[in-house]
């Protein structure tokens, strides 16, 4: 891993994985038309005080429709960067995405990466703004979030950019659920190692990751393929954590910078992150 490890433009932070748990709550709904992207996930979290969530979305269709892909830094600060934005005509049929819902300037706002197929037929993937997509045919919802855990974004002065990171509430909030971690992890930590270390911090043996989207540099999968590239947007289709047994199972969806789209398991201990990873885990 040391040949895929990117140099960030600010002092590398202390604190490689972020973490805080609350008491996990399941929601499952529709994002109806007429509604921004941003708009149709924060109404339904809101209204029910939920302050960070996983969010998992399918089928149903957008437009409007706005995206952004990785690209390569161009300016010799940033160790990766995004495309100018994309506006596909028609309307755009969802495959599956995944969503970080928290906050930023204090109003609610979402992150999203997805597949879905354009108006013509093509299959392409990346990174929905959330403001300027619109729904168009409803979308099925699927989110996991907790009341007492705040997820939001801010400056990161590691890679200057915006980002997600937890941030603990004042006072536990009363109920029951399921013990549920949300978290972010730094760039050029490996994923799966991760994902362990942070079960291992809150004393899960085992843990279901609900949802989770970020970045990692390239891919190395567990049938031998890999992706040689920099900048990637990555959502998880499917992950088991199990921290002491060292069997962690981790499925993605990847699109690098020339629009390529992998999918499969990720090898432990060969999958770095490039900027950031935004992950929900369910004690199992």
């Amino acid at each position: 891993m040391a040949e895929r490890r990117l140099h960030q433009p600010g002092p590398v932070a202390l604190e490689r994985h972020e973490s805080f748990e609350g008491v996990g709550r399941r929601f499952d709904f529709t994002l109806e038309p007429g509604l921004s992207l941003n708009d149709a996930v924060a109404r339904t979290l809101c209204t029910a005080k939920i302050k960070a969530a996983a969010v998992v979305l399918e089928g149903g269709a957008f437009r409007p429709f706005r995206y952004l892909m990785p690209a390569l830094s161009l300016d010799d600060y940033h160790a990766a960067w995004y495309s100018e934005p994309f506006a596909p005509a028609g309307a755009i049929r969802l495959e599956r995405g995944n969503v970080t819902f928290g906050e930023r300037d204090g109003a609610p706002f979402i992150h999203c990466h997805a597949i879905w197929i354009e108006d013509g037929g093509k299959r392409c993937a990346g990174h929905i703004l959330p403001h300027e997509t619109v729904v168009d045919h409803p979308i099925r919802a699927t989110a996991w979030g907790v009341p007492d855990v705040r997820m939001v974004s801010e400056p990161d002065e590691e890679t200057a950019f915006t980002l997600f990171h937890p941030v603990a509430c004042a006072a536990p909030v009363a109920g029951t659920g399921p013990r549920t971690v949300i978290a972010r992890v730094g760039p050029n930590e490996d994923i799966v190692e991760s994902l362990e270390a942070i079960c291992r911090k809150h004393g899960m043996e085992e843990a279901v990751v609900r949802g989770g989207i970020g970045s990692l540099i390239g891919a190395r999968y567990a049938d031998g393929t890999k992706v040689d590239d920099i900048a990637t947007e990555v959502f998880v289709t499917l992950g088991h954590v199990s921290a002491r047994q060292g069997r962690t199972h981790l499925e993605i969806a990847m699109v690098d910078t020339r629009g390529n789209i992998t999918e499969g398991q990720l090898l432990p201990g060969e999958n770095p992150v490039c900027i950031t990873f935004e992950l929900c885990l369910e004690e199992a």
